[in-house]
């Protein structure tokens, strides 16, 4: 009977460390990232069956229209929410470590307001300069990129002089709310048409990003990424604190500043070419923690970029399933995981 105890134990206790094994974890991931690229490829106004997706992508035999759709329309779309899945996951990531606060987010230092204070400006001159087409798609990314970059260095000069975190965090959401505010103004005395314009902008979209835009967007977020895994080993030390991130000879200020670099890379990259998606930054870095059971950067880094590249994907199927908004889906899916952790934080 010892004996068979013993059997038993000893099996459930492989049958744990397979379970959550981290190269497990992130074999089964990337499946199932690569199962819902190809779905999200196959589902829209027309269903394509998964076969002639992977003929268009192969380069075998199929339709001569599917393949354009495939290739020229769904691919993009596609590859867009893998980075913007990866990327406002990570900046969450980021973000809730440096400040210590599982409710911050990618958003939380006005990056988001920033950049829609910037798209809004543009959307109401835009009628007025005459910018249209390429220029107006341009034009409105670069407000974005403008808009953030303002408001972070308001929060990098005003990090300068102030050490507490938490401090920067509180100066963070005030400078948000007040240029939300002008944001408000701004749609209050703004013509139909632009109103339109802009609103549609704020419900985020995955499809109104071109294949030459594409070209920023995938260096902007690879360069992103890259801080972020430079920022792994400080990122584990200030899980214990500053003071003790300071006695392991932690440079706090470069450090945080590197995080600020790589978070405006990641976020006011996504907000400018895809619109402000809410709750992917602040839920995935808590979905990740709970499907690995470990809080080391090296392990949840990577994890949060394929949970969150999954999160997206299914967002966008389901978007395109249902004909609605993208952040509409998002908040119906993060809104429960932001209870729970309030909920489980008391």
């Amino acid at each position: 009977m010892r004996n068979l105890c013993t059997i038993r134990n000893f099996y459930k206790r492989i049958i744990y460390t397979l379970k959550y094994s981290p190269i497990v974890l992130f074999i089964s991931l990337c499946a199932l990232v690569a199962v819902l690229f190809s779905i999200d490829m196959s589902v829209g106004a027309v269903n394509v069956p998964l076969t002639d997706v992977w003929a268009a992508l192969t380069g075998g035999d199929c339709p001569a229209a599917t393949a354009r759709i495939v290739l020229d329309i769904r691919l993009v779309k596609a590859v867009v929410a893998l980075l913007a899945g990866a990327s406002l996951s990570v900046s969450g990531l980021q973000m809730q470590t440096l400040f210590r606060n599982p409710l911050a987010g990618p958003y939380v230092l006005g990056i988001s307001s920033g950049a829609s204070l910037g798209v809004a400006l543009f959307i109401l001159g835009a009628p007025i300069i005459g910018a249209t087409g390429f220029i107006s798609s341009v034009g409105i990314a670069g407000a974005a990129w403008i808009g953030a970059a303002l408001v972070l260095a308001v929060i990098a000069v005003v990090g300068h002089r102030i050490k507490d975190i938490m401090v920067i965090l509180i100066l963070g959401m005030m400078f948000s709310s007040g240029v939300g505010a002008l944001v408000q103004i701004l749609q209050y005395l703004s013509r139909e048409d632009a109103l339109k314009s802009f609103v549609i902008w704020t419900m985020g979209s995955l499809g109104e990003v071109t294949t030459q835009q594409l070209y920023v967007l995938i260096p902007a977020v690879t360069v992103g990424l890259a801080l972020a895994v430079l920022t792994i080993k400080p990122l584990n030390m200030l899980l214990f604190g500053e003071e003790y991130a300071l006695t392991m000879g932690l440079d706090i200020k470069r450090s945080r500043g590197f995080l600020f670099l790589s978070t405006t890379l990641l976020a006011g990259t996504v907000t400018a070419f895809c619109g402000p998606i809410g709750f992917i930054g602040l839920a995935m870095p808590h979905v990740t923690r709970m499907i690995f059971r470990n809080s080391d950067h090296r392990i949840l880094l990577p994890g949060t970029v394929l949970t969150g590249a999954s999160i997206m994907l299914v967002c966008d199927i389901v978007s395109k399933l249902f004909v609605l908004p993208l952040n509409a889906i998002t908040a119906l899916l993060g809104i429960p995981i932001v209870v729970w952790i309030v909920l489980r934080n008391k």
